[in-house]
């Protein structure tokens, strides 16, 4: 199966690596295209994240490796999209 999009809900912790450098790190993988970042709450020790990634063939464990190696945990995955093609969703359903 090739995964072409995965939404996840991240924790991060706010001490180490910035949102800028993992981004940077996930982009650097094979299979990936783009990353976007966005920080969805915070706390003194901890940040949600928004982690969206497109490409034509996402390898998730490697993703999660990256994310666990900077101490994030990946609390849900909120989005996949696989196959030759994307599908988008429709609005209001």
């Amino acid at each position: 199966m090739s995964i072409r999009r995965i939404v996840l809900d991240v924790l991060k912790p706010i001490k180490g690596t910035t949102i800028i450098d993992l981004a940077g790190k996930l982009t650097e993988l094979e299979g990936i295209d783009g990353v976007n970042i966005s920080v969805t709450d915070m706390d003194v020790e901890t940040m949600g994240l928004m982690v969206v990634i497109e490409g034509p063939n996402i390898n998730f464990e490697e993703v999660k490796k990256v994310l666990e190696e900077d101490g994030c945990a990946i609390h849900s995955i909120d989005e996949v999209a696989a196959g030759n093609r994307l599908v988008e969703g429709r609005k209001g359903k």
